[in-house]
C-alpha cells in the first residue's frame, strides 16, 4: 500500500470513528486497527492522534474550498467574488447555493466533520471555538465583506450588511442542522432553502434579472 493510500485510509478511519465516539474516546490503536495495521506502523505516518486530527482539518477545508471554487465563490476572498454577484440572476444563485448547500450535506468527510464538531463542541473549549469560526464566524464575516461592496456597486438596497449577513446566513446554518438530524427532511429543507434565497433576492436585490 502506498504511503500517501495509506495517510488517506488513516484520516478516513479515524474521522469515522471521531464522529461516532467523539475524539478523546478513540486511541491510536482503535484507529489503526480500523484501517488494518498494528499502532506502530501508524506513527510512520502521523506522529499521534492530534495530528491526524489536524490533517482531517485542513483536508476538510482544502476540500470544502476547492469545490465552492468551481463555482466561483471563495470564502477567502469576497472582494474576488464581487463581479459573480453583481447582476447575478434569481435562478442562478439559487442554484449555486443549492449545489453548495447539498456539497455540504453529502460530501462523506465534510458532513462527518462538520457533526465531530458539532458534539465536540459541548466537550471542548477550542473545538467549540473551531466550531464557531468555522461555521458561522468565516461566513458571516464573507457575506458582510462581499454585501458591502455590492451596496457600493448598488445591486444590493443600502442596508447594515452585517445584519443582512446574518440574516442571510443563519437560515441556511439552521436548515443543515435539520438535515443532519433528520436526514429524511432533505426535499422539505432544499424547498426552504430555496423559498429564502428567493426571498432575500427580491427583497434586497436592486438589479433583478
Amino acid at each position: 500500500m502506498k504511503q500517501e493510500d495509506t495517510k488517506r485510509k488513516i484520516m478516513d478511519a479515524a474521522l469515522a470513528l471521531f464522529s461516532a465516539k467523539g475524539y478523546d474516546a478513540v486511541s491510536v490503536g482503535e484507529i489503526a486497527a480500523a484501517v488494518g495495521i498494528r499502532a506502530p506502523s501508524l506513527y510512520n505516518h502521523f506522529a499521534g492522534k492530534q495530528a491526524i486530527f489536524d490533517a482531517i482539518v485542513e483536508d476538510t477545508a482544502k476540500r470544502y474550498d476547492e469545490f465552492t471554487a468551481r463555482l466561483s465563490v471563495h470564502v477567502g476572498n469576497a472582494e474576488g467574488d464581487v463581479p459573480v454577484f453583481d447582476g447575478i440572476g434569481e435562478d442562478v444563485l439559487v442554484d449555486k447555493v443549492k449545489q453548495i448547500f447539498l456539497y455540504s450535506l453529502h460530501d462523506p468527510s465534510v458532513s462527518a466533520f462538520r457533526r465531530l464538531l458539532t458534539i465536540e463542541q459541548f466537550r471542548s473549549p477550542a473545538l467549540a471555538a473551531m466550531y464557531t469560526e468555522r461555521y458561522i464566524s468565516r461566513l458571516v464575516t464573507y457575506h458582510q465583506r462581499l454585501f458591502e461592496r455590492l451596496i457600493a456597486t448598488g445591486e444590493l438596497v443600502e442596508e447594515d450588511a452585517g445584519v443582512l449577513a446574518l440574516m442571510y446566513v443563519t437560515p441556511v446554518l439552521t436548515l443543515i442542522g435539520v438535515c443532519d438530524r433528520q436526514p429524511e427532511r432533505e426535499a422539505e429543507c432544499i424547498e426552504k432553502l430555496s423559498a429564502h434565497v428567493r426571498l432575500f433576492y427580491r427583497t434586497y436585490h436592486k438589479k433583478k434579472n
